[in-house]
């Protein structure tokens, strides 16, 4: 089952967040899915909430291009260790676009139960993203405006 379920990862990253095919959402997820990162709001449970999180950042981010560069499985749970590029076209939480390129990576790990994503877990680099964005001070630049 490992390639079976490494392969449902990448459909995640290329069909439904590089192409925004989000219907495909509904063939990887398990109806009771849960999403566990503390960076992204509350979307609820199942595929729906995974096309709720893809749209917000696609939203934002039109141009959005996830990269695995690694991929690894044991028994029921894939690990990727990705990239991620775009460009801040549209609102994002509330944040206007700024129109700037931001590249940050990230590690996704997924539990899967009868060959559908049950639950996942996701850290990236939300500072680095924000830090881009020009919304949040580089630490070196901050302490610098306070002298």
């Amino acid at each position: 089952m490992s390639d079976a379920n490494k392969n449902v990862v990448r459909r995640l990253f290329e069909e439904v967040w590089n192409k925004g095919n989000l219907p495909v959402a509904d063939e990887l997820f398990a109806e009771n899915y849960s999403h566990h990162d503390s960076s992204t709001p509350d979307f609820g449970r199942g595929p729906a909430s995974e096309k709720k999180r893809a749209t917000l950042y696609r939203t934002a981010f039109p141009d959005v291009r996830l990269t695995i560069e690694d991929i690894i499985s044991e028994g029921e749970t894939v690990t990727a260790r990705w990239s991620c590029k775009g460009t801040h076209k549209g609102d994002l939480s509330g944040i206007a676009p700024t129109g700037k390129q931001f590249t940050i990576s990230g590690i996704s790990v997924a539990r899967f139960t009868n060959g559908k994503m049950a639950e996942g877990w996701v850290n990236w680099d939300a500072l680095g993203l924000m830090q881009q964005l020009g919304v949040v001070a580089e630490v070196g630049k901050a302490k610098a405006a306070t002298k």
